[in-house]
């Protein structure tokens, strides 16, 4: 079993899939945190690995960067390889006064001004829920944990919203404050996962704000993101 841009077998590919951007991220994760995993696809060196947490076969598979990316990769592992569930664990941005640098939020639906449900399927659809199934798994997961989660809407952009020459005119695109996160992918997974019938969640630690100009150390960055890693990987089981 191949596509276009995943090399796996159908049995190399778990059922639940976690999904950083970054094909380094997803090695990291393999490396500190399965057992018994192998390199699954290498393909564009968009790399994907399958192994064990606490007895429980999970794949981790980057998705890149941008709702075009990870439409195409969500789509195949949904459509030809038989996943049920892509919990997206990535880092975003905020423009809410309320959230702090290192926040981990979990994304109640993404709103988008893309045109990628138009030129798939001919419908403008501004804003798609993630799947509140694996939400409450997730937050039910955080909960015995003792990981506090904020719960809120996402803005998923095609431009990076950092290198806008105005910071404030692209927040004024979005007229509701009440989103929490601005990132790149949430939309299209979630867009493919209600096309196909799939489940889908984005999990998002916050690495820059509107409002808080501070420079993160490397520490500070591993352990926040640990913390959302180890969240998806224990409301899995």
């Amino acid at each position: 079993m191949a596509t276009a841009h995943i090399e796996s077998k159908l049995e190399d590919i778990a059922p639940i899939v976690l999904m950083p951007g970054d094909p380094l991220r997803a090695k990291y994760i393999a490396e500190n945190f399965l057992d018994d995993y192998k390199l699954v696809n290498q393909v564009r060196n968009m790399f994907g690995y399958t192994g064990y947490y606490k007895g429980k076969k999970v794949t981790v598979f980057a998705s890149g960067m941008g709702i075009p990316s990870i439409g195409i990769y969500s789509y195949e592992l949904y459509k030809f390889y038989n996943v049920e569930k892509i919990i997206r664990i990535g880092t975003c941005g905020s423009f809410n006064k309320d959230i702090k640098l290192l926040d981990v939020i979990l994304s109640s639906g993404a709103y988008c001004k893309s045109y990628f449900d138009v030129l798939l399927d001919g419908v403008d659809v501004d804003f798609i829920k993630s799947n509140a199934e694996l939400n409450r798994q997730i937050m039910n997961t955080a909960k015995k944990e003792n990981i506090t989660l904020k719960y809120g809407k996402t803005i998923t952009s095609d431009v990076f919203d950092l290198y806008c020459d105005d910071a404030e005119r692209f927040r004024d695109n979005f007229p509701d404050m009440n989103f929490l996160s601005v990132e790149m992918e949430a939309f299209g997974l979630f867009y493919i996962a209600n096309k196909l019938g799939k489940e889908a969640a984005c999990l998002m630690t916050v690495v820059d704000s509107l409002y808080d100009k501070r420079s993160l150390s490397s520490e500070e960055r591993e352990t926040s993101l640990n913390d959302m890693i180890k969240t998806a990987l224990e409301s899995i089981i």
